[in-house]
């Protein structure tokens, strides 16, 4: 069955996290979602344990890397237990052109492997290399920049619709509607996509943009 990769960009990291909860408890797995949100002045702090919380040391980029960038968006550090859930699993991250984020599950393997998060744009690289088109993976981009949390969830055909959903009832945000306002501040990446296709379906994917929906995206998977 064909598989989508379904996005959503929340300013409030608590929604974004209240649907990644929900996702689970729908029987959406742990491996088929992601979340990324702007770690700027250490907001998440109390979400991450320092290494006296755990049996071993920490690795990766601690805060004071990811503030300054030092850790060149390679490593994940203070990554936890996903046992309980996704949420648990949150590491440290630093991604050129963003700052400093708070990322857990798939996306993650896109930004840390193969220098993809270093030398191929960031996180608009990793988006794109995931699937999403590169006007999109840009808008998300600028979005986390700024603040806000993306997240991003691999579905087949027949749970798209459900996963969507589930995204848009939480909060997330028109991305078009901000774009053009972040525009109208000088911001100049490309245009988010156009309107919906004519010939687009309900529930699928065409260029991103989904039949009478304005706050998801949902494009064909591409295998990371």
């Amino acid at each position: 069955m064909a598989q989508q990769t379904i996005t959503a960009l929340y300013d409030d990291y608590n929604d974004a996290s209240t649907a990644v909860s929900k996702l689970e408890a729908s029987g959406v797995a742990h491996a088929d979602i992601s979340i990324v949100s702007s770690n700027e002045g250490d907001r998440h702090a109390g979400r991450l344990r320092t290494t006296t919380d755990l049996d071993s040391p920490v690795h990766g980029d601690t805060p004071e890397k990811a503030s300054n960038g030092a850790g060149a968006g390679a490593t994940v550090g203070t990554v936890l237990g996903g046992a309980a859930g996704l949420l648990t699993g949150l590491g440290l991250l630093a991604i050129p052109g963003v700052g400093p984020v708070v990322a857990a599950g798939w996306l993650v393997a896109t930004l840390t492997g193969a220098g993809i998060g270093a030398a191929a744009g960031g996180l608009a690289g990793g988006l794109t290399g995931a699937g999403l088109s590169e006007t999109d993976a840009h808008t998300y981009s600028e979005g986390v920049r700024r603040g806000g949390t993306l997240v991003t969830v691999r579905a087949d055909q027949a749970h798209a619709a459900r996963v969507m959903d589930i995204l848009e009832e939480h909060g997330s945000i028109d991305v078009d509607e901000r774009a053009q306002n972040w525009r109208a501040e000088g911001w100049t990446a490309p245009q988010a996509a156009e309107a919906t296709s004519p010939d687009a379906i309900p529930g699928n994917a065409l260029g991103g943009t989904v039949e009478g929906r304005n706050r998801v995206r949902a494009y064909p998977t591409t295998p990371v």
